[in-house]
This record gives structure tokens, C-alpha cells and sequence, in this order.
């Protein structure tokens, strides 16, 4: 990852990620088979919802034969995060256009926000719409296809856990954190350490009493407080 800000640095710089969606992809597109969805259904909802945790409920919602109303809440609880990710990029494309800027949330993912955070190190804190357009584009049609190839050879592959392939996302994960925090040279490692070992903690403790979605949520609201309390201290 460079300084760079065009089109196709943003293809450059997402490929990396791209193994973590083709892995839960592929996954995804297994159980979706294994779940009675065809492979039209699979592909519709992919490029529609376009939301990895939020596929997977749908799905198996749809399989126990849940209400309509139950699977949208459901998707929109599970989502709420993306508004916290939104509202973090914002900042940095306000000179750009509504169109611009609606057409980079529609397909701003968890791991394309990581990412932005990432290149923000290398850039003198300032992104374009070029850069993000060619990642959230590139991440986009991979994760459909990969779907698409997994509800394909669905029945070749009963249990896609056994292959490792629902750990693809949390390995991705990981790596975009330890690269946030090395790049990172305006604040300590300490501090990184300190904040995400914080957010940890609580999602140990709030996972007790609420759901796992809510409680992504929550810990992310107390994360960013405590990493501004931290930060005004020091």
C-alpha cells in the first residue's frame, strides 16, 4: 500500500482482502445450498443485502421459516454498525459531491472501512472517490461471484467449517488491525493496545446480556468514548 489514490491503487490495495471474501463467500454459498436456496436466490441477495453476518441470519431465518418483519430487524440491528463506519469516512469526502458520497456508502463494508482507516496513515489523513470506488466495486463483484461459485459446489462440500473457511473473516480481521496499528504513527502502540484490548473486554462482558449483533455495536460506542478519554488525558 502507497501514497496513491487512483483507481487502480484502490484495485491494488484491496486485493489483499479479497481472499477473506472469496473464503466466506464460498461458505456462505454452501450453507445457502444446504438451506434450500437456489442459486438465483443466493446471487440476488448477495448484490441486494451485501452483508456477510447479515446473509448467513437471513438465511437460516428463512430456513426455520421466521416472519418478514423479523428477518428486516434482524438485518437492520445486525447493520447498525455501518452507520458509526459512514459517519467516520464522512469527514474525509465532504468536498465531494451527495452522489459520490451515496454511491461510496452503499458499498461500504467492514473490511473497505479497515481499509480506508489504513491508507488514511499514507496519504496525509485524505482519500478521493476514485480510490474507494475501485475497492468497494472490486469487493463487491468478488464477494458475488464466490457466493455464487459456492452455492455452485454446494453439494461437494458438506461442511464448509472443516475446511476452515468461516474463519476467512476473522483472519482477515486481524491482519487489517495489526496494519492499522503499525502504520499508525500519530498515536503510541500502547494506546492501540490499550483501546482494542478495552473493546475486547467488553464484548466478553456485553455478549452476557445482549446479542451478539447489539453487542458490536455497543462495545464499538464505548470504544470510540474511551479511546477519546484516553487520548484527553494523555
Amino acid at each position: 500500500m502507497d501514497a496513491q489514490l487512483d483507481f487502480k491503487a484502490g484495485i491494488k490495495d484491496v486485493m489483499p482482502t479479497v481472499f477473506g471474501y472469496i473464503g466466506v463467500g464460498l461458505a456462505f454459498g454452501i450453507v445457502a445450498h444446504t438451506s434450500h436456496l437456489s442459486v438465483w436466490l443466493v446471487l440476488l441477495m448477495s448484490l441486494i443485502v451485501y452483508a456477510g453476518s447479515a446473509q448467513f441470519v437471513i438465511t437460516s431465518m428463512l430456513l426455520t421459516g421466521s416472519p418478514i418483519g423479523a428477518i428486516v430487524v434482524s438485518t437492520l440491528l445486525i447493520n447498525a454498525r455501518m452507520s458509526l463506519m459512514s459517519m467516520t469516512v464522512a469527514p474525509y469526502l465532504q468536498e465531494e459531491s451527495m452522489g459520490q458520497n451515496i454511491a461510496i456508502g452503499t458499498l461500504l463494508t467492514d473490511e473497505t472501512f479497515a481499509l480506508s482507516m489504513n491508507k488514511l496513515n499514507l496519504t496525509d489523513r485524505k482519500l478521493r472517490p476514485a480510490w474507494f470506488h475501485a475497492a468497494n466495486v472490486v469487493a463487491y463483484l468478488v464477494w458475488a461471484i464466490a457466493t455464487v461459485i459456492g452455492a455452485l459446489i454446494g453439494s461437494l462440500i458438506p461442511d464448509a467449517k472443516a475446511f476452515g473457511l468461516d474463519f476467512a473473516v476473522v483472519a482477515m480481521f486481524i491482519g487489517l488491525l495489526y496494519l492499522q496499528m503499525i502504520t499508525d504513527r500519530s498515536k503510541p502502540l500502547l494506546r492501540h493496545l490499550t483501546v482494542a484490548g478495552f473493546v475486547a473486554v467488553m464484548m466478553v462482558v456485553l455478549m452476557r446480556f445482549m446479542p451478539g449483533s447489539t453487542a458490536i455495536l455497543v462495545a464499538t460506542i464505548l470504544g470510540c468514548l474511551f479511546g477519546m478519554a484516553v487520548e484527553h488525558h494523555e
